[in-house]
């Protein structure tokens, strides 16, 4: 007979975009939740196991829907291009790092979207137990689960794909995508029309593309992923010159001198961004949490907090915000473990102390996570340091 253990939550949040429900439990057997209600109707009898969070505050687990494993965030060009030289041992403890450092932060579902190699892919998926689910796509993984397009540069980038991509190569290689699901990076009006009118299933980035594109996302079904995170990284670096990592408490400032205009440029394009976010909920566009983690100064683990913020920022609620950065991806991406908590769902989800208003700092210091049912061997909550 399966084991029965129930956990106990001051505020629960079940990913779907419904409202936080206040003193809940769940019932957990084997590795399903079984149950969910109210902490006043908690059974008493039995020797179940009682896991009291009380003071906390349970999630599902997040989903970054944009990252690169294998590239370092590293402001220092030459440990960057120390880490994309390096040889297969190298980029699988790389991967492995960047691996961990999203589990620390909750973040138990990736699309890698920049051909990590499959053999380092695995590897350091293994070594790290396999508790996060990968999505690939790129040239170096033999089995794509998705197809990723780079039809504008990424909007950080002073020079597009080289050489850019046609309509007709666009068309051409959706055309031949399979079963899989397509992800366009696309920014500017025309070229994210141009990308619906191919059937991309999902536009990454987007900026500036305009009311009427995201309508038709909207009415075609269309995921957005708006890394917004991009333009916030780019903000807090202009007035340098350089880049920043993005941690909520403390900035690292490469050194440089001012470029002419880029704040203003940057600070007109964060705003533009969330402008269009804000659309895109008043127009029922699904959106979803991706943050290019990998790129300059974007963390990995980390900076999926600070995309959550910008959605808060944007007008979503904290619920909405919540189902965009893990239900949306996973569904997308079709992560069967991840995603909403419900009866008949895995029991994998994350725990954060305090109050609803410090979640999105408080997924840099989860108080636990759960998978499958039982506390995560890997997350450790005050990890040891070692040189």
């Amino acid at each position: 007979m399966a084991a029965t253990r129930f956990i106990v939550a001051g505020s629960f949040i079940d990913g779907s975009g419904a409202p936080v429900r206040r003193n809940v439990f769940l019932e957990v057997t084997d590795t399903i939740i079984t149950g969910i209600g109210s902490a006043t109707d908690l059974p008493r009898n039995g020797g179940a196991a009682i896991d009291d969070f009380s003071h906390c505050i349970i999630l599902p687990p997040l989903v970054d829907c944009s990252l690169s494993l294998s590239r370092s965030p590293s402001v220092d060009s030459t440990v960057r291009l120390s880490s994309a030289e390096g040889d297969l041992a190298q980029k699988a403890i790389m991967v492995a790092r960047h691996l961990r450092d999203c589990h620390a932060h909750g973040v138990l579902g990736v699309a890698d979207s920049d051909g990590t190699d499959s053999v380092a892919l695995s590897q350091a998926g293994m070594a790290e137990g396999g508790i996060i689910e990968i999505r690939s796509s790129g040239p170096l993984c033999p089995s794509e689960d998705f197809v990723k397009v780079a039809y504008s540069a990424n909007i950080e980038d002073e020079e597009g794909p080289d050489p850019r991509l046609s309509y007709e190569d666009l068309c051409r290689i959706l055309q031949e995508k399979g079963g899989r699901k397509a992800v366009v990076v696309a920014n500017g009006r025309q070229q994210v029309a141009e990308a619906l009118a191919a059937g991309c299933d999902a536009i990454e980035q987007g900026y500036d593309m305009g009311e009427d594109n995201l309508r038709k996302m909207a009415e075609k079904g269309v995921l957005w992923i708006p890394s917004v995170v991009r333009a916030k990284n780019g903000l807090d670096g202009a007035s340098s010159g350089g880049s920043v990592c993005c941690r909520f408490s403390t900035r690292y400032v490469a050194p440089g001198k001012p470029l002419p205009g880029a704040e203003d440029f940057w600070k007109k394009t964060l705003a533009n961004q969330l402008a269009q976010l804000r659309l895109a909920g008043k127009f029922g566009v699904k959106t979803a949490v991706g943050t290019g983690a990998g790129s300059v100064g974007i963390l990995h683990g980390e900076s999926l907090g600070e995309e959550v913020k910008l959605f808060l920022k944007a007008g979503y609620s904290l619920e909405e915000a919540i189902r965009c950065a893990s239900e949306n991806g996973a569904r997308f991406f079709g992560m069967e473990k991840l995603g909403t908590l419900t009866v008949g769902r895995q029991a994998t989800f994350l725990i954060a102390r305090g109050t609803l208003q410090q979640l999105p700092r408080k997924l840099s210091y989860l108080e636990g996570i759960y998978v499958d049912g039982a506390p995560s061997n890997a997350y450790r909550k005050n990890p040891v340091k070692t040189g």
